[in-house]
């Protein structure tokens, strides 16, 4: 009698796990928008574990010829990238402006940019999030003719930058320093702003390096650096959707980041400066690099006085329409 029931057991446990399987796989390939009833019983919601593992798609990034460019540039062409498992294709950008028409047209998965860049791709409808800092040191430079060698001497001067992005936060951050106003002059290309300053058209600029270095070489004046003044806002982004469908490429990216920033801190800048050059770097990369101190540091988060300041300025100047806070842009769990 006990054999009996059991074997009914069996057989009706056998029938009722069908059933469900049956259901579930029907569910699966249903549309996803459903319109519930009274009588419906609400489903529960399931949170799908983070990927782990890379995904094996190719992704893209976009990037500017400057020095926080360079740890993503080595790990594309040393390899590391694919030793990781993760696939990716870089586009250099002449121009901020350039680049974020790329992520408006969905042409870009990641980018190199800055805190209120985020903040205003989010809040015009571009889902992104910060996930890292970035290796970055932006210089004030006044033009070889122009006599200018105090920053506070740039009162009431011409000076070029693209507003609305970082270079123009650090200008008004000394500005507000050192008591004074300027006028912006919007040359939107490097070599446009290089070309003014140099033939004395403007008094000042904003550039990062290596290009800072390279017009400092032949007689623009270096007024003030970035990184020594301790402003830091430059990121690297990703789409939602690659924040919430490939974890696992991001996770192999960062991976691959600081393995390129071990191989920089260990290889002599000769042994990789010819291939930056195909990325649209000047030659001069070698000799700046060569005579940076201290190592380069791996992707870390950014800190959280830093980015409200950031949020701020941008709000003030109806760049946005909402102070974002911290833990709405940023997600630095893939660095781990």
């Amino acid at each position: 009698m006990k054999k009996l029931l059991v074997m009914i057991l069996l057989i009706t446990s056998v029938l009722m796990l069908a059933a469900c399987s049956k259901t579930t796989n029907t569910k699966t390939n249903e549309i996803a928008t459903i319109t519930p009833t009274a009588a419906a019983t609400p489903t529960p919601e399931i949170t799908q574990p983070a990927e782990t593992v890379p995904s094996g798609q190719e992704f893209s990034i976009g990037i500017l010829p400057a020095e926080s460019a360079i740890p993503i540039i080595i790990a594309k062409e040393m390899g590391y990238f694919d030793e990781a498992g993760v696939k990716v294709s870089i586009k250099a950008f002449s121009s901020p402006n350039d680049r974020n028409v790329a992520v408006q047209a969905k042409e870009l998965d990641a980018v190199i940019g800055d805190v209120m860049t985020c903040a205003t791709f989010v809040d015009k409808g571009i889902p992104m999030k910060i996930t890292s800092d970035i290796s970055e040191d932006f210089k004030v430079l006044s033009s070889p003719a122009s006599g200018i060698t105090k920053m506070e001497e740039l009162s009431g001067k011409k000076i070029s930058l693209v507003p609305n992005f970082i270079l123009e936060y650090i200008m008004d951050q000394y500005a507000a320093e050192y008591g004074f106003e300027y006028e912006i002059v919007e040359i939107p290309s490097f070599s446009g702003r290089a070309e003014a300053l140099m033939s004395n058209q403007i008094d000042g600029v904003l550039f990062t390096e290596p290009q800072a270095g390279m017009l400092v070489q032949q007689g623009a004046h270096l007024l003030g650096s970035s990184k020594e003044s301790g402003i830091k806002g430059g990121t690297l982004q990703f789409t939602e959707d690659m924040l919430t469908n490939r974890a696992g490429d991001i996770r192999a990216f960062y991976q691959a980041y600081n393995q390129a920033i071990d191989y920089m801190n260990t290889t002599d800048v000769s042994s990789y400066s010819a291939i930056l050059t195909n990325y649209q770097f000047p030659e001069t990369i070698s000799s700046y690099l060569t005579g940076l101190m201290g190592e380069f540091q791996y992707a870390a988060p950014i800190k959280k006085d830093q980015f409200d300041s950031i949020i701020t300025w941008t709000k003030d100047k109806d760049q946005i329409s909402k102070l974002f806070t911290y833990e709405e842009l940023t997600d630095f769990s893939y660095l781990q």
